[in-house]
């Protein structure tokens, strides 16, 4: 490439305790660079980053990482990702060797075969002849590539079938970079990260097919004041807009606020709204993130990557605009946490910089909360596993100076309603001068699908579906939002062991007010003392966060780990032959029977196998466990 491009590359851990800085980089990236391993494929994090990309729709480039290592197979890895995403992933090079051999690339648009020296690192590179033993696979793939490239252009159809060999590199290239714009088919490079190997080439490819913030186009928003949709074109002659994706503690400058500016122009020390409070923020200093350092840069402007000081208040998911210019953009979702752990500091002393610590950190990092639970005085706190919650702690140690003692890991469990009740709630208080009075008639049970399906219930806006069926104004519309109010409360504490209920349905027909005592707090708390009762007779029952696992065994330990799996309640899903010899297993698995699952699956395999591990879904707990678990409830609330 002899152009200079401005990039600004975002390394996201591939961990699913940390997906959440997957999901945020993808909210505000063009392009994607996936990795994968040539040996083991695409694993179940890997599928949960690919359908995060899908949900983002992100154009991307396949890597296939770990050429060099025993086991690698390119091929094989193509194959797994066409089958097991649903992708038309479509090779652009063909490797020259594998394992130990790996030392080179076939380039299927140019022809060209290339080996790295192995004395600078893979620095340099020299030209060579296509190996014979790989002209015919050279030929097929190429094939495969002209193919894939003349389906999407009908001008290249035609000379595809007059003369595939006048088809000319650019005119390839162009017909892939559109493709993959328009995520079309996903093309397929590989190397040796590790060695310096197929770097430089992915790297180009970037260049070549990914989209830079002019194919992207205009992004949209919804003005605050209007609520009407407005657009914002990449141009610095727009007004400032930017989403902020990150909230970070550095050591050195304080709060950082990574964002992403879509419109406009901001200097250094200029003012900004934040859309989400409404008020005016002032970024004092602009720095340019590196990976060890940061650079102060006087401004910053639309497509870049940048970060703030500076600022007040200023939360993952802000939109930030030109203070005359308001737009909210659409914000991130998270997931729920499925994993806690009660922590106390080991000194008195520390108690105040563990609460520093736990505030800043949860501001980071939206995947992680804190709860204090009065009943048993002690701090919770609650991630997406265990290796999450693990790399807290140390960061409390190390950054906040917090040595701290951890409980035992318990599972974040929910509370379902399976059936509808009709029930009555009157509500009668007075005592002297003015009292309360309100009285409803209603139905509560489990959501409609239809609501499930929305995207106000996928996208957290509201749990609760709510029917509103009062006719003849027996209750006011006005009392109506505190009759919303008080279900919603009840939401987070269910009636059998205190968990959250994840969805249900309110549908309230009847009712009376008194002209003078039916007040809005009245009628919240009726709502809420009717749900007390109705939920106990709506058939409740306790579910169980259930995870993805994927097994990597030796042949020899099969039974053993599917034995051990069968006494963990796992559901076995399947097994296949790896390329390598090894047997992949998949499970289903409750949460709560998987803690320290991989020191015990090393010493059943004796240190061979290795595994991985998603959420799924929730399910519901068979009636020992769920009675286990609400004595436990119960025995807490008891101390």
């Amino acid at each position: 490439m002899d152009q200079e491009y401005a990039m600004n590359i975002i390394d996201t851990p591939g961990h699913v305790d940390f997906t959440v800085e997957v999901n945020r980089s993808l909210r505000v990236l063009d392009g994607l660079i996936f990795l994968f391993c040539a040996v083991s494929g695409v694993e179940p994090q890997s599928e949960t980053n690919w359908r995060l990309a899908d949900g983002y729709s992100v154009p991307r480039i396949g890597f296939v990482n770990k050429m060099d290592r025993s086991g690698a197979d390119f091929f094989t890895v193509v194959k797994d990702v066409k089958d097991k995403l649903g992708s038309e992933a479509i090779p652009l090079q063909v490797p020259i060797g594998a394992e130990e051999t790996f030392k080179g690339v076939v380039d299927l648009i140019t022809g060209r075969a290339i080996v790295w020296n192995e004395d600078d690192m893979g620095m340099t590179f020299e030209e060579i002849e296509i190996p014979e033993d790989l002209v015919d696979v050279v030929a097929e793939w190429r094939e495969k590539l002209l193919e894939a490239v003349a389906e999407y252009d009908d001008t290249l159809m035609e000379k595809y079938f007059e003369d595939p060999d006048s088809i000319t590199e650019e005119e390839m290239r162009t017909a892939v970079r559109q493709a993959v714009l328009d995520a079309k088919f996903v093309p397929m490079m590989c190397g040796s990260a590790f060695k310096n190997k197929g770097v430089q080439a992915v790297l180009d490819a970037a260049c070549a097919f990914l989209p830079s913030p002019l194919d992207i186009g205009s992004v949209t928003g919804t003005n605050p004041d209007t609520e009407k949709e407005e657009e914002r074109q990449p141009s610095i002659n727009e007004p400032f807009s930017a989403l902020a994706f990150k909230i970070a503690t550095d050591p050195f400058v304080g709060r950082l606020a990574f964002f992403r500016v879509y419109s406009g122009k901001l200097e250094a020390g200029s003012y900004i709204l934040n859309n989400r409070t409404g008020k005016k923020e002032r970024i004092s200093r602009l720095f340019q993130m590196h990976s060890n350092k940061q650079n102060a840069i006087p401004f910053v402007e639309a497509g870049d990557i940048a970060a703030g000081v500076g600022f007040k208040d200023l939360r993952t998911g802000d939109t930030l605009t030109a203070e005359k210019s308001p737009l909210v953009f659409e914000s991130m979702v998270f997931p729920d946490p499925v994993i806690g752990v009660a922590v106390e500091p080991k000194s008195q002393k520390d108690m105040d910089k563990l609460g520093i610590g736990l505030a800043k950190l949860a501001e980071e990092d939206p995947t992680f909360r804190v709860q204090y639970d009065q009943e048993t005085n002690q701090t919770i706190i609650s991630g997406m596993g265990e290796l999450h919650l693990e790399i807290i702690v140390d960061r409390l140690r190390r950054e906040f100076k917090v040595e701290c003692n951890q409980g035992e890991p318990q599972v974040n469990y929910r509370e379902a309603l399976t059936r509808s009740v009709q029930h009555r709630e009157r509500l009668k208080k007075q005592s002297g001068g003015a009292g309360l009075f309100a009285d409803m008639e209603f139905e509560l049970g489990p959501a409609d699908q239809e609501f499930l399906d929305s995207d106000d219930f996928k996208n957290g806006k509201t749990k609760l579906q709510f029917v509103n069926k009062i006719v003849g104004g027996k209750i006011p519309k006005e009392l109506m939002p505190s009759i919303v109010k008080g279900f919603n409360a009840m939401m987070g504490n269910g009636v059998l062991a205190g968990y959250s209920i994840d969805s249900m349905k309110v549908r309230v027909y009847d009712g009376s007010i008194h002209q003078v005592d039916s007040k809005p707090i009245a009628f919240e708390l009726c709502a809420k003392e009717g749900f007390k009762v109705a939920a106990k007779q709506a058939g409740p029952q306790i579910l169980e966060p259930i995870m993805k696992l994927e097994i990597i065994s030796p042949e020899e330990y099969t039974g053993s780990v599917i034995g051990d799996l069968n006494r963990r309640r796992g559901l076995p899903k399947g097994q296949e032959v790896t390329a390598s010899g090894a047997v992949k297993i998949t499970a289903d698995v409750p949460l709560s029977e998987m803690f320290g699952y991989v020191t015990d699956l090393r010493t059943i395999t004796s240190g061979r196998a290795n595994s991985t591990m998603t959420f799924s879904h929730y399910a519901p707990v068979p009636k020992g466990i769920a009675k286990e678990i609400m004595e436990k409830a119960a025995g807490t609330v008891n101390v």
